[in-house]
């Protein structure tokens, strides 16, 4: 799959430039934690996730039956980019870091998070402009945390209206559980439309039930 990423000279990446850049359709990436430059991605085909086509396996299916454990939002948001910047192969920066730090302070950048007896066990975040989600990354510390904590925010977007969920681009463990790819095209398009839209993050009530998941 082939992507268009541009790496020079650039001013400093700054909230309110992330804000604009995603608006866009671009987003701006890092070759890993300790390199302190950024460079901006606009993928020739990007990763979406149909908000009616998130697929339920039997195993994880059990696994929320199971329960033992409880969904907040920006309980700790820090403490979830820092656990998706941990991952061996992590693209978030300190100066990336430190954007979506001040996002979710003015409301724009959220996670969902999975907690249990021990603690954080997964968790998804992103940034939300109009009825867009952006996803930016997803990390487990317990067995199907980030999979249980992205049922709930695919239900969390339903609930509120979104009607874009971007995931940049897309694994083969995304693409199990119902993203695709779109071409450059058709994505600003249904940005651009996302962006025309109002939808409201925390509509939905903290560990609400599942029951519009099929």
């Amino acid at each position: 799959m082939a992507h268009d990423m541009t790496s020079h000279s650039q001013p400093r990446l700054t909230p309110d430039l992330m804000v604009r850049a995603y608006a866009a359709g671009i987003f701006p990436m890092s070759e890993g934690a300790e390199v302190s430059d950024v460079f901006w991605v606009d993928p020739q085909e990007r990763g979406v996730f149909p908000l009616d086509g998130f697929h339920i396996s039997r195993s994880l299916r059990r696994q929320i039956n199971r329960g033992g454990y409880r969904v907040h939002v920006d309980r700790d948001f820090a403490g979830v980019v820092e656990g998706c910047a941990a991952r061996d192969q992590t693209w978030i920066n300190g100066e990336l870091f430190g954007c979506y730090l001040a996002l979710n302070a003015q409301g724009l950048a959220h996670s969902v998070e999975i907690w249990d007896q021990e603690g954080l066990a997964g968790a998804v975040f992103g940034l939300t402009l109009g009825a867009a989600f952006f996803g930016e990354s997803m990390f487990s510390a317990r067995t199907g945390g980030s999979k249980l904590a992205l049922v709930h925010l695919i239900h969390r977007l339903r609930f509120g209206d979104f009607t874009l969920f971007d995931t940049q681009f897309v694994t083969d463990h995304l693409i199990s559980l119902g993203a695709v790819e779109i071409s450059r095209a058709a994505y600003r398009k249904q940005l651009a439309e996302a962006l025309e839209n109002e939808a409201d993050f925390l509509a939905l009530p903290e560990d609400a039930p599942l029951d519009s998941l099929s």
